[in-house]
């Protein structure tokens, strides 16, 4: 598809203004626009947001439309945004009437009469009806199984998946192996902007990773448990021991229902860094992949036990910093390559055998890794695709 498009970006940049979620959704952003679209990124989630210097609840959003507000000019989108603070009341009783932060009132509603496709990340959008003019909606699923579970206990969501024309999940095997929803969801995989990723940049002889311990409750479907990282980390708590020297560090958020056991860790050999200290931002997230030898990492329990062929967004941007990754294995296998720049794991041994490997030919593992972030997950490719099928499928 050749011809310029106007594209909206919905995600969660200021609601959760953070490095690494920042990241998430101004990929697709910035891959649109070096496609030569004209892409705005708007943001109505009609949820509280979260301020990481409050830590908690903003106030009135004009901390969160301040950091989006930077982002964008940064990139030269000063105009391109808008974020939608929900308004309420706090549990402190305090109330704030909604509002809209953006550069221009005209521009974002021009924006919106004149669209032709919105791609509403994680629900960035939380009420899609009421951008039903636009005439391609297209919804992208980033925590699959999860959201195929939600579709079907929650008849709200359901009716908020159905509001959109076109459905795609990082789970790229969620049609085979996932719970059915009735609905057609393409696969697709992170966009990594390339250019945003150094190689060349200088690097530490540490593998690592950015987690949260837990990120919301287990959930159970036909009565089958799918679970947090947690559970799954605990299977390889001893993995320092069994690859010492090699130093493993975790960038390790607390958890939102079961807080980590950072003491039992540290007496297990792993390096724990607060993420709030080391990658709290656009660059200083950016850094610590690129200033890291290699990732090493667990998945959601429930990603493994589905086998849907989820593969992080996070890890994506490893590999196009040439930094090897030694990843889960959640049936991605089918679809990507694995053996060199990324190496799987299931069980105990098959993780050390596969950090000693990277270790023994770092070099090939290396150039390996951005050749596979340039064939797989390269936004030029997977945003072209995107818009193709979003532009062919309608209700």
């Amino acid at each position: 598809m050749n011809f310029k498009l106007r594209i909206i970006v919905a995600g969660l940049i200021a609601q959760y203004p953070i490095g690494g979620v920042t990241w998430d959704y101004l990929q697709y952003v910035l891959g649109l626009a070096r496609l030569g679209h004209d892409v705005y990124y708007l943001e109505d989630s009609g949820q509280w947001p979260y301020n990481p210097i409050e830590g908690g609840l903003g106030k009135d959003g004009k901390y969160n439309a301040s950091y989006l507000s930077d982002i964008m000019e940064r990139f030269d989108l000063s105009e391109n945004w808008a974020y939608h603070f929900p308004g309420g009341e706090l549990p402190s009783g305090d109330v704030f009437p909604g509002h809209w932060y953006c550069h221009s009132e005209k521009r974002r509603v021009d924006f919106i009469e004149s669209a032709d496709l919105l791609i509403n990340v994680s629900s960035g959008i939380g009420e899609p009806v009421t951008y039903r003019k636009i005439p391609h909606l297209a919804y992208v699923d980033t925590d699959p199984v999860f959201t195929q579970i939600k579709v079907l206990n929650d008849s709200g969501f359901r009716e908020h998946i159905d509001t959109h024309d076109v459905h795609f999940s990082y789970g790229e095997c969620i049609s085979d192996s996932g719970p059915a929803t009735g609905h057609q969801w393409h696969p697709i995989r992170k966009p990594i902007v390339l250019s945003e990723w150094h190689p060349s940049a200088a690097r530490r002889d540490i593998f690592t990773t950015v987690m949260n311990w837990t990120s919301y409750k287990d959930v159970t479907y036909s009565g089958k448990n799918y679970g947090q990282k947690d559970s799954e980390f605990m299977r390889f708590v001893d993995l320092p021991d069994r690859v010492s020297p090699t130093v493993l560090e975790i960038a390790l958020g607390g958890g939102n229902t079961r807080q980590a056991p950072r003491e039992q860790l540290i007496k297990k050999g792993w390096q724990l860094v607060e993420p709030m200290n080391v990658c709290p931002d656009l660059d200083s997230y950016r850094d610590y992949i690129e200033s890291s030898k290699a990732e090493w990492t667990v998945a959601k329990h429930g990603y493994v036990v589905g086998q849907v062929g989820w593969f992080s967004g996070r890890t994506a941007c490893y590999l196009a910093a040439g930094r090897p990754v030694v990843v889960q294995d959640t049936g991605f296998s089918s679809v990507l390559p694995v053996g060199e720049g990324i190496l799987k794991f299931r069980t105990m041994d098959e993780a050390a055998d596969a950090i000693r490997e990277v270790a023994a030919n770092y070099s090939q593992h290396s150039n390996v890794a951005r050749d596979i972030a340039g064939e797989y997950f390269d936004s030029d490719k997977l945003l072209s695709k995107l818009i193709e099928t979003a532009m062919d499928n309608t209700n």
